[in-house]
């Protein structure tokens, strides 16, 4: 079966009550038949055997198959948000005295752990440009263990080469983490490209409606068994609702992604060359710096876009609050519209410099499109843009 079909056929086994729609588990823990089972059950370190919820649920172990399915992935593990994903692949992976090589262009919160935390812990990081790849030998260390990046990059739209990335990082026997939340498996499968472990924030696309969060970690076997140890003994596990919510989710992410690269491309197209801005940036415009390696491996552009306006940081707040309809919030992937602006909330709190070390200029506007009829869409901009 192909991936779109596998997203909607593959579920938990059906119940006694022959039930069509899977089932939601929704237990905090599981029984056994004998005190012998009970005591297998804890001898196990493995995902094969239903404890406690905190450590596997039958909700949970759908919805990651679903992605590892999506992805060409051996296994997965899930968790409470994208940032536990996150948060969880390098604290699994890196110990004192160990270094990481992670692209610049990251989103901020991924920047606070790598700036603020890990050096707390004696891990060491180090920032690469994405739009110069051939830099990034010349960065690594003998004590570098991880390579961490987003492509495309939130919220500059970034993309990196997977695959000549991947090549340098198994020449220097270094693990190679690809957060794919953009492009989300629908698009994208960094794994094809030699990525060995691929993250998301389930939150955004893979939910696609603002409701619930989540995070998923897929990839090799072996490293997953790791992070799930890591995960199951420190907690930041998914709840078998949202993954419930996320794994009926995934049956329509195909024909959701499909219409949010739509829009979005018909709309960038729109705006180029409008007077109010200096620049439209989508991975599928000819003019993105790195179109040819986005047609080599997306389908489409995704569902994000951004533009600089002229009129700066305060033009940036007067574009949001002469906005109409479309909404104003952080978040992204939602089949609603949203308009954000990084450098007055989810970037504000790196510096001027750091700021413009990942891209992210005052009047940078992120676009996250929805599913509304294109030409509504870009009637609310232009409106606000004059």
């Amino acid at each position: 079966m192909r991936p779109e079909t596998l997203a909607i056929r593959t579920q938990t086994e059906r119940t006694g009550e022959k039930e069509h729609s899977t089932p939601l588990f929704l237990t905090s823990s599981f029984v056994y038949d004998s005190a012998e089972d009970m005591a297998a059950a804890f001898a196990d370190d493995t995902l094969d055997v239903n404890i406690y919820s905190r450590f596997s649920n039958p909700s949970v172990d759908e919805f990651v198959k679903k992605v590892c399915l999506m992805e060409g992935a051996e296994e997965g593990i899930a968790t409470a948000t994208g940032m536990a994903a996150v948060f969880s692949s390098f604290m699994t992976f890196l110990s004192a005295g160990d270094h990481i090589l992670s692209a610049s262009a990251v989103f901020g919160s991924t920047h606070a752990i790598l700036t603020k935390y890990l050096p707390k812990w004696g891990i060491e990081y180090s920032y690469f440009d994405m739009n110069k790849p051939e830099t990034i030998e010349g960065l690594i260390k003998t004590n570098t263990k991880l390579l961490y990046v987003e492509t495309p990059s939130n919220p500059g739209l970034d993309i990196i080469d997977l695959k000549f990335v991947a090549d340098v990082c198994k020449k220097h026997n270094i693990l190679f983490i690809v957060d794919n939340c953009f492009a989300t498996p629908a698009v994208q499968q960094p794994i094809q490209f030699g990525a060995d472990l691929v993250l998301h924030s389930a939150t955004k696309f893979m939910d696609g409606q603002g409701r619930v969060l989540g995070g998923v970690v897929v990839g090799k076997k072996e490293l997953i068994n790791q992070m799930y140890l890591f995960i199951r003994n420190t907690g930041p596990s998914m709840s078998p609702f949202n993954a419930w919510v996320l794994s009926k989710s995934l049956e329509t992410l195909y024909v959701r992604m499909e219409k949010h690269a739509a829009n979005a491309l018909y709309i960038a197209k729109a705006l180029e060359g409008h007077p109010a801005l200096s620049w439209v940036k989508y991975p599928f415009l000819e003019s993105h710096p790195r179109y040819d390696v986005a047609k080599q491996q997306m389908s489409n552009g995704g569902g994000i876009l951004t533009f600089e306006l002229r009129a700066g940081l305060d033009g940036g707040r007067k574009f949001l609050n002469s906005l109409k309809w479309l909404s104003m919030t952080n978040n992204l992937g939602d089949s609603r519209t949203i308009a954000s602006h990084p450098a007055s909330t989810t970037h504000s709190k790196l510096t001027e410099e750091e700021r413009q070390t990942v891209g992210i200029t005052p009047g940078l506007i992120r676009l996250s499109v929805g599913l509304e009829h294109p030409d509504d869409i870009i009637e609310e901009i232009l409106q606000a843009l004059n």
